[in-house]
C-alpha cells in the first residue's frame, strides 16, 4: 500500500504543528516548510518521526517560492496551504500581512498548477475573519458559511488588525476565484478557524513571543488585580487539536469539496476565560484581574448568531469546549515558565 505525502506550508506554525503530528499518526508521509533550519529541526525533533522532512522556504511571498520542492516531490498529491501570518507587531501592514497572504495563496496555486498536476486536494487556512461582515454588535444577524468580510486592499491597509481581517477574505476569495478561472486538476476546500486555543505539541515549542491567540491567556496571566485598561477578547473560539482535524477531515472527505468549514466550539471574552481560570486554577485566585464573574454572558447575546451547521455536518466532530482547551493551554504555559 503506497503512502499518501502530504505538503504542508508553514509547518511550524500554531495550527500546522498539531495538524502535521495528527496526519504522522495517521500514518500519512509529511513535508513541511518552515522559515529556517532552526525551526525546521526543533520541530522534526519534537515529532521525532522518519515520515517527516522539511524543505527552508523563507518567504512564501517570493514567485516561485514552491516550485522547487513541487518539482522534486512528485509523490505529493495532498497540499494543506497553513501558512500565512497572524502577527500585530509588525512594520508594515502590506509587506507583513497583506502580500504574505494574498501572493502566499496565488504562489502555492499557480505553483501547484504548473508543477503538480498529481495534487488533487488542495486546503486553504483562511479564518472566521474572512465570514464577518463587520458588524459585531448585532444579535439580529446570522453568519453562515455564506457570509464574507468585504473590505478592500485599500481599507485593510490603514492598521494592522484591519490586514489581518481583510487579508483573510482577500486571500480566500483570490483562492476560490483561481479554481474557478484556472484549469485545475485539484479540488478545493476552505478552512476558517475562529480564535485558536490549546497547548503547543510539544513544552519546547512554547515560545517567548506567542503567536496571537495564546497571547489571549498570556495577558490574563500576567495582568494583576490593580490592572486597567486591558485589551478585551471576544469572539468564537476552536480547540487548536480540533482545528487541525478539521483540516484532515478537509482533504479526506468528499463532502468537503468546494466547502468554507467555519469552526467555532462557542462564543467567548476574555471574562469567560477568566472565570475559568479562577475556578481551575486557585493559585491565581488574588493574583490576577479577575473581572466580574459573570459579566460574560450579556455581552455574548449581543453578538451575531451563528450557523455552522454546514460545516459541521460535513466534519462530524464533537468539539473540545472553552474549558477544556483553557485548562490545556494554561497548565502548559504555566509549567514551562516555572509558576
Amino acid at each position: 500500500m503506497t503512502t499518501t505525502t502530504v505538503f504542508v506550508s508553514g509547518a511550524n506554525g500554531f495550527i500546522a504543528q498539531h495538524t502535521v503530528q495528527q496526519l504522522l499518526q495517521s500514518g500519512y508521509k509529511v513535508i513541511g516548510s518552515v522559515r529556517s533550519a532552526e525551526k525546521g529541526e526543533k520541530l522534526k525533533k519534537v515529532l521525532n518521526s522518519d515520515k517527516f522532512s522539511y524543505v527552508i522556504i523563507p518567504n512564501i511571498a517570493d514567485v516561485g517560492a514552491f516550485d522547487k520542492v513541487l518539482k522534486e516531490n512528485k509523490d505529493i498529491t495532498v497540499f494543506l496551504h497553513i501558512a500565512s501570518p497572524f502577527r500585530f507587531n509588525i512594520e508594515s501592514t502590506e509587506k507583513d500581512i497583506l502580500i504574505p497572504a494574498i501572493e502566499g495563496t496565488r504562489n502555492v496555486l499557480t505553483s501547484i498548477k504548473e508543477n503538480a498536476p498529481q495534487i488533487t486536494r488542495v486546503v486553504v487556512t483562511s479564518s472566521d475573519a474572512a465570514a464577518r461582515e463587520n458588524d459585531d454588535k448585532n444579535p439580529n444577524l446570522t453568519l453562515d458559511e455564506n457570509s464574507w468580510n468585504n473590505a478592500t486592499y485599500d481599507e485593510a491597509k490603514k492598521d494592522p488588525v484591519s490586514a489581518y481581517l481583510g487579508s483573510k477574505g482577500l486571500a480566500e476569495k483570490l483562492a476560490w476565484n483561481f479554481v474557478k478561472t484556472e484549469k485545475v486538476n485539484f479540488k478545493l476546500a476552505t478552512v476558517l478557524p475562529s480564535y485558536t486555543f490549546g497547548p503547543q505539541i510539544a513544552d519546547e515549542l512554547v515560545l517567548a513571543d506567542l503567536n496571537s491567540s495564546s497571547k489571549v491567556f498570556e495577558e490574563i496571566l500576567t495582568s494583576t488585580p490593580e490592572s486597567v485598561g486591558l485589551y478585551t477578547h471576544n469572539g468564537s473560539f476552536i480547540d487548536v487539536r480540533d482545528a487541525a482535524k478539521a483540516h484532515i477531515l478537509a482533504f479526506e472527505k468528499e463532502d468537503a469539496v468546494n466547502k468554507r468549514l467555519l469552526l467555532s466550539s462557542g462564543r467567548f471574552t476574555s471574562q469567560t476565560i477568566r472565570d475559568i481560570l479562577v475556578k481551575k486554577f486557585p493559585q491565581l485566585k488574588g493574583k490576577i484581574f479577575e473581572g466580574v464573574p459573570g459579566e460574560d454572558v450579556e455581552e455574548i447575546k449581543q453578538m451575531p448568531k451563528l450557523d455552522y451547521s454546514q460545516t459541521e455536518k460535513v466534519l462530524g466532530i464533537k468539539y473540545r469546549p472553552l474549558e477544556v482547551s483553557s485548562v490545556d493551554a494554561v497548565s502548559q504555559l504555566l509549567r514551562v515558565r516555572g509558576q
